[in-house]
Formats: structure tokens, C-alpha cells, sequence
């Protein structure tokens, strides 16, 4: 009996072999690369698939948006480049450090401070390989002003990146030259004299300053494409597996607007929906190259902007074109305009085609996502203005709304804050580029502005004086923020 016993017990486990055998050998499905395309100054209001009038055709974005999602409620954590760049890498408000308005400059120190957790040490900790190419804007070195003839660090390598090309800061502020990785491709031994915008006439708005011998305005934005390209094709050929992250900063439709010939003429909105077009162009080349190389299967495209356009009164109505889609404001401004931008994300197979989501999201919203992707645990003292937007990626049940509130922080260094369809802004004025900027209260007169996003998204009935006790609720959540930090019940999530 007991040798019958054990006869069956050992044909048993013999039987169950080959299925624990698959069951060792079976791994979880590979993560994902990451592709984030950063493009500057770009309104959700100049893409066909946000704006049925725009007067700038955008092909290959509006396939993307067929091809994945459509978030309608996305916002920068500032309304200007350097804030919100800082916000996205570290998943933290940028006032939370002392640049408290404005925007770094090209010769400027690095604004992250060392040890901080970025998107890209993140990543890197979990074997991806980490690639910047583009505007950095967060400066070099810890000097003011950066020697350029020295090697830039801390810099893109100094916070995770593996490899970085790109330009200093915005393509009208010197020094004009390409890094590559920690020094320059080219010294700027030469000067330019500064350019008067389109608007007024001139070649393009730039200032004056150093500039290398071959550095030209134009030929940025394609050779940026260039080199994104030459990644994708070297990481299919000797990646081996090995996950990628690219953050791709493009320097367009910022100034100075400088399609090439081959753009020029193709929109009806000027240089600007010109070069927009180009920028088109660039996200089709990227998402062309990961067809071609079989790499867009398994890989997370977003597309999005670091605030919105600078587009004037003047500039909607010579070409009856709204960049911001219609909403008030334009970029540095407190207002909708400044910092509600566009935002597709395509995965195949995880993301539902041609689906759309309302949720409020923030760009600083991208490092909890990746953590999410790659099963990590966020440290306490990092990513503190961070939420994972992956199951409004994946259409998820939310139990609660993402976030309890977010942030908006104008270029004036005027603050706002967005909980469900209330909005309150701490002053009067855009804080930004709109007339008026700022404004005194008047004797017995609100001393901020209230608006009612969901009954008035133009923001133009001030409600402040009218709901006291709306103004009293967010006021206090926005003064919470700014000492303590976010929410107790993020925090718990966590």
C-alpha cells in the first residue's frame, strides 16, 4: 500500500514537471519604454484633435490621439519653461524651491537639488536606460554664471540621465551652442546681435549673445530630431531588452519661430503655426521610427507642453486662430491659457484607441506614474506634489477624484488653486503676460478671483465677493499646500 502510494505521489509530481517548469521559466510581461515629448509653448487650442477650427494641421498628433488618449484637463504647475520642467523630473511644485517666478537662463546654476529623486534616477534604479535630448533649461554646474569651458556638472548626468544633447535653455537665450553630455559640441566663440520678433518685423525674437560658428536658430529643432532618432535606432539594434526612457524637450513653437522652408506656408496662423506644423512633423518622425524599429508595441508615447502659447489678443485676431482653445489667457498668465495644455498618451494594447478622460492631471504627476509602471515605492521625502495617472491611463475605477487639488503658479509668481470646478486665484490680474497683469483691489472690492470652471470656463464672472465660503475653503487648502506640503490622504496612499 504505501508503495503505491508513493508510486502515485512520484507520477504526480512527474506529471506537474513540465508545468512548473513553464511556470519558472514564465516572466512578467516586459515593462515598458517611455517616450515623453516635451514641446515648448504649445496650446491645446493648435491641434486638430482639441480644436476643430485651429488654422494648423497636425496630422500626426491627432493620430495619436486616435491611437490612445485624449486628456481634456491637464495642467503645468507653472505657466512659464523652467518651473514646470523641474516639476515633471521631480514630481514637486517648483516653489517649493527659491525660484519663486521667472525662469532660469542660460547661464544660470542647476536648479535640482543634488539627491533629489528625478524621473530619471528613478528609472535608471530600475534598468532602464535614461536619454534626455532637447531644451534642459535647469541649468549647469553650481556656479553663477556657468563656465562653459569647464566640464557641466551636476547637470542631465548628475540626476539620472545616461546621455544628454541639447541646448542650454530656450533657443532665444545664450550662450547658442549644442552639449553633449558635460561639455559643449562647439565652443561659442562668436557673437550675435539680438533679433526682433516676427511681430515686429525682425528674423525671429533672440537675444544677443555668444554663439558658436555653426550653431543656427533654424536647424535645432530638426537636428534634435536627428539625434532622438539615432537613439531609437541604436537601442533596437544592442539594447539588448533593456527598457528605455527618452525624454525628448523639443525648442518649438517657442521663439524664435524658425520653420524651415520646407514648413513655411503650411498653416494659416504665421510663423508661428508653421513652425507648430514642424513640431508636428517631429512627434511623426518619432512615432514613425518606433513602428519601423518594432519598438512601439511596448512603449508609452506621451505628447504634451510645458505651458501654454504665447499668443496675443492681437495674434487671435489677424488670424482667427484661439492657440489656447478658447480659454482665457496665454502663457506666464494665471489664467486657464497659461497652463491647461494638450497631453496624448498612445500604448498599444494598455491604452483604449481613440478614448478621452476629464480627470484632472499635472505634469508633476509624471514621476509617480513612472513609479507606478515599475512597481517602485516612492520615498516620503520625494515626488511630494506627485499622484500615478496610470489608471486614468488604463480607465480604471478611481475611488476619489487623483488629486484633492492642484496648483497653478503663474510667471509672476501669482498663485492659483483648482479643486473640482472651482478655481481661485490669490490676486487680480494674469500674473502673467495678459493685460491687465496685476491689478490693486478696489475699497470694498475682491481681493482675488473665484471662477466656476464648470459653468464658466472663460473665466469671466469673478465670484469671489459672491461664495465667501468657497474663497474661505481653498484659500486655507492653498495655504496648507504652500507650508505643509500635500494632502494627508496622498500622503496615506502612499
Amino acid at each position: 500500500m504505501t508503495r503505491t502510494v508513493h508510486l502515485l505521489a512520484t507520477l504526480v509530481i512527474l506529471s506537474l514537471l513540465p508545468r512548473l517548469a513553464f511556470a519558472a521559466e514564465k516572466k512578467e510581461p516586459p515593462r515598458p519604454n517611455i517616450v515623453f515629448v516635451l514641446a515648448d509653448d504649445l496650446g491645446s487650442g493648435d491641434l486638430g484633435c482639441y480644436n476643430r477650427a485651429s488654422k494648423i494641421p497636425t496630422p500626426n498628433m491627432d493620430r495619436l490621439a486616435a491611437e490612445g488618449m485624449r486628456l481634456t484637463d491637464v495642467h503645468t504647475p507653472s505657466a512659464v519653461c523652467t518651473p514646470t520642467r523641474y516639476g515633471i523630473l521631480t514630481g514637486r511644485y517648483c516653489w517649493r524651491t527659491p525660484l519663486k517666478q521667472g525662469v532660469l537662463q542660460g547661464y544660470d546654476p542647476l536648479l535640482i537639488e543634488p539627491g533629489r529623486l528625478t524621473v530619471a534616477s528613478l528609472l535608471k534604479k530600475h534598468g532602464y536606460a535614461t536619454h534626455a535630448v532637447g531644451k534642459w533649461h535647469l541649468g549647469f554646474g553650481e556656479k553663477n554664471p556657468v563656465d562653459y569651458a569647464k566640464p557641466l556638472r551636476p547637470g542631465p548626468r548628475s540626476v539620472g540621465f545616461d546621455s544628454f544633447f541639447g541646448i542650454p535653455a530656450s533657443l532665444d537665450m545664450p550662450p547658442y551652442l549644442y552639449v553633449r553630455d558635460e561639455a559643449p559640441v562647439e565652443a561659442a566663440t562668436k557673437m550675435i546681435e539680438a533679433s526682433k520678433s516676427r511681430r515686429e518685423g525682425g528674423g525671429g525674437f533672440w537675444r544677443a549673445g555668444p554663439i558658436a560658428p555653426s550653431f543656427t536658430h533654424e536647424g535645432v529643432l530638426p537636428r534634435l530630431g536627428d539625434e532622438a532618432l539615432t537613439l531609437l535606432e541604436k537601442h533596437a539594434k544592442d539594447g539588448r531588452g533593456k527598457p528605455f526612457f527618452l525624454y525628448l524637450a523639443l525648442t518649438a513653437p517657442h521663439t524664435p519661430w524658425m520653420p524651415t522652408a520646407e514648413f513655411r506656408g503650411k498653416s494659416k496662423a504665421g510663423f508661428y503655426g508653421d513652425f507648430t506644423v514642424q513640431v508636428d512633423a517631429t512627434v511623426g518622425r518619432v512615432t514613425e521610427a518606433l513602428r519601423r524599429l518594432k519598438l512601439a508595441e511596448n512603449t508609452l508615447l506621451i505628447v504634451t507642453s510645458d505651458n501654454g502659447a504665447h499668443w496675443t489678443p492681437e495674434d487671435i485676431k489677424k488670424y482667427d486662430h484661439s492657440s489656447s482653445n478658447h480659454r482665457r489667457g496665454q502663457k506666464a498668465d494665471a489664467w486657464e491659457g497659461g497652463h491647461r495644455v494638450p497631453f496624448l498618451a498612445r500604448w498599444p494594447g494598455k491604452i483604449r484607441a481613440g478614448s478621452t478622460s476629464d480627470e484632472l492631471v499635472c505634469l508633476t504627476d509624471v514621476l509617480a506614474t513612472c513609479a507606478d509602471l515599475v512597481r517602485a515605492k516612492l520615498p516620503a521625502d520625494a515626488a511630494e506634489d506627485s499622484e500615478s495617472i496610470l489608471p486614468v491611463l488604463l480607465r480604471e475605477e478611481l475611488e476619489w477624484p487623483l488629486h484633492e487639488a492642484v496648483v497653478h503658479h503663474s510667471g509672476g509668481g501669482m498663485f492659483a488653486i483648482r479643486q473640482g470646478d472651482w478655481k481661485l486665484i490669490d490676486g487680480l490680474g494674469s500674473g502673467g503676460f495678459s493685460a491687465p497683469r496685476t491689478e490693486k483691489p478696489k475699497p470694498g472690492g475682491p481681493k482675488g478671483q473665484l471662477y466656476n470652471l464648470a459653468k464658466d470656463p472663460v473665466e469671466k464672472e469673478n465670484l469671489y465677493a459672491k461664495e465667501p465660503a468657497v474663497v474661505k475653503r481653498l484659500s486655507a487648502l492653498l495655504a496648507k499646500y504652500r507650508e505643509q506640503g500635500h494632502s494627508a490622504r496622498r500622503l496615506a496612499r502612499r
